[in-house]
């Protein structure tokens, strides 16, 4: 890495920064790759969710990806104290989020490092939560290990005391960062967009520097890829706070510099106006410290305890053929034996027989105890191994339902049970399988929602003020989603694809109404956010 020319962005907002980070990651890796840079970071506001795409997709563009997070840290107190703090007489300079948080940049510098962000992210969200996933001192030093922290933004803990003059507690704080996570591992990050906040307190985060010995670093507040897609990002603020670009008032960036700046822009700001080049060299040290792995080929399955002389495959079968005796008490005919016998060889071969089990486990001990369970949806109901251990209750030869639509010992791929249970008694169900498999091995799965493009039509009419007629009109005027998706925008354009001709309509009124275009042309900048 030629550290007289190149650069590597360490503070960057993703997709994954909802309705805030506007940087989609393969449009992010194509310019990093462009531009020549060996690394690149994620950086998202409070969580680490899309770390293993961000980990997929950067290696296979070429760019070394560094897994971090901008955390939201408690303003000084416990993490479950659920309570605003001042620490001047409030207003724009005091602690953020009006008295909720600060923020700390970290970044992982191993494999440990990064499985010890996924805990302290996990546990923020878990054991601090208050208007955002927050940490305190005590979680920072039990998962300092195999991370690298820094100052982050100015609503970071060192510059909001520098902001409200109080240079000593500043300091006090910086040293406690710096005896969390060593020496070494802690950094002075320096922004320049121009704006006024940054620009007061960087001569005291300077004199920091000197006081303490700490290492500086430059970064660019990154939240989305291009400079043109400032406009968009500004129409994403209008969506997440609900406010319209007219609105004199809405939240908004200051700057249009907040795009993946390239290697020669950041080192003539740092090296050229500031004279801080080593400012730059240390994002090439730091992403050379960063190496982090996703062990894709370990298995993870669950393991389920058997009578002692079982195994995890024998007790399955012992347990799928006591419940074809139950399912059918007149005795199972050649088309039941011979489906069944299928898929045992296929379950247990393929290192599935816990799962099951497991399962199994849960969804019975719900209907032993009262608990309404579902009869089975999506593609389970076709396998009657999961009929005969009662963890679905439809008859997939009875309903002509196919087992390789669920598991298919072509095409690897995890089982994947959709289950329904009451609401209402949903908590008992998760308390029975964390006390009995361990919390630690126990997770809630997030799902992310993206901005489809008939929404991103509506979204952009509001931001732009434009009455929802607007909206109305234009999303009338779309083909009609097939399955729940939509034709992406672009597409409707695109005379190759394969439901231009019903876009007719749409293309016209675009051509015919400048502010239709209007809304469109945003709107694009919207969809798949």
């Amino acid at each position: 890495m030629p550290s007289d020319s190149s650069f590597v962005h360490l503070h960057v907002h993703t997709e994954y920064s909802m309705l805030d980070g506007a940087a989609r990651l393969p449009e992010l890796f194509t310019r990093t790759a462009e531009l020549g840079m060996p690394a690149i970071a994620m950086t998202d506001h409070g969580n680490v969710f899309g770390a293993h795409d961000f980990y997929r997709q950067a290696r296979a563009a070429g760019v070394k990806p560094i897994i971090g997070m901008e955390a939201y840290l408690t303003p000084g107190t416990h993490r479950s104290e659920r309570r605003r703090v001042r620490w001047s007489s409030g207003g724009g300079d005091d602690v953020s989020g009006g008295g909720a948080f600060t923020h700390l940049t970290l970044l992982a510098t191993s494999t440990r490092g990064m499985h010890n962000l996924f805990r302290l992210s996990s546990r923020s969200s878990l054991e601090g939560f208050f208007y955002k996933p927050r940490a305190d001192r005590e979680l920072l030093a039990e998962y300092a290990e195999g991370l690298i922290a820094t100052t982050s933004c100015p609503s970071g803990e060192v510059q909001t005391w520098l902001r409200i003059g109080d240079y000593e507690q500043a300091r006090r704080s910086a040293a406690d960062f710096r005896d969390i996570f060593g020496k070494e591992n802690y950094f002075l990050e320096l922004m320049d967009h121009d704006l006024a906040i940054e620009q007061r307190i960087r001569d005291d985060l300077l004199r920091l520097g000197r006081d303490l010995d700490l290492p500086m670093v430059a970064t660019n507040d990154l939240h989305y890829t291009d400079v043109d897609d400032a406009e968009a990002h500004e129409a994403l603020l209008c969506v997440q706070s609900g406010k319209t670009l007219a609105d004199p008032n809405r939240f908004k960036f200051d700057a249009r510099d907040f795009y993946v700046k390239s290697a020669a822009e950041m080192r003539s700001l740092w090296e050229d106006k500031h004279d801080l080049g080593v400012a730059c060299d240390n994002t090439l040290l730091i992403a050379e410290r960063c190496e982090v792995a996703f062990d894709e080929s370990a298995n993870y399955m669950p393991r389920f305890d058997v009578p002692e002389g079982h195994t995890e495959q024998s007790w399955f079968m012992a347990e799928v053929e006591r419940g074809l005796a139950e399912r059918y008490p007149g005795g199972s005919s050649e088309a039941v034996r011979a489906r069944a016998d299928y898929e045992m060889g296929v379950i247990t071969q393929m290192g599935f027989a816990g799962y099951f089990l497991v399962v199994a486990d849960f969804i019975n001990w719900a209907k032993t105890n009262g608990i309404r369970v579902g009869p089975g949806r999506g593609s389970g109901p076709g396998s009657i191994a999961a009929y005969a251990l009662r963890i679905t209750d439809l008859d997939p030869l009875e309903h002509g339902l196919i087992f390789e639509r669920f598991l298919n010992p072509d095409r690897v791929s995890m089982p994947d049970f959709d289950v329904d249970f009451d609401e209402r008694r949903r908590g008992e169900v998760i308390r029975y399988v964390s006390d009995k498999y361990g919390d630690d091995r126990v997770a809630q799965i997030v799902t992310y929602g993206t901005i489809k493009a008939k929404q991103a039509v509506k979204d952009s009419s509001r931001v732009l003020g434009y009455p929802f007629a607007m909206g109305e009109r234009i999303t009338k005027a779309m083909p009609p989603a097939i399955m729940g998706k939509d034709v992406p925008l672009a597409k409707l354009f695109d005379s190759s694809h394969d439901r231009y001709h019903e876009g007719g309509e749409h293309r016209a009124l675009v051509e015919a109404d400048a502010d239709v275009a209007k809304v469109v042309e945003t709107a694009r900048g919207l969809e798949g956010l």
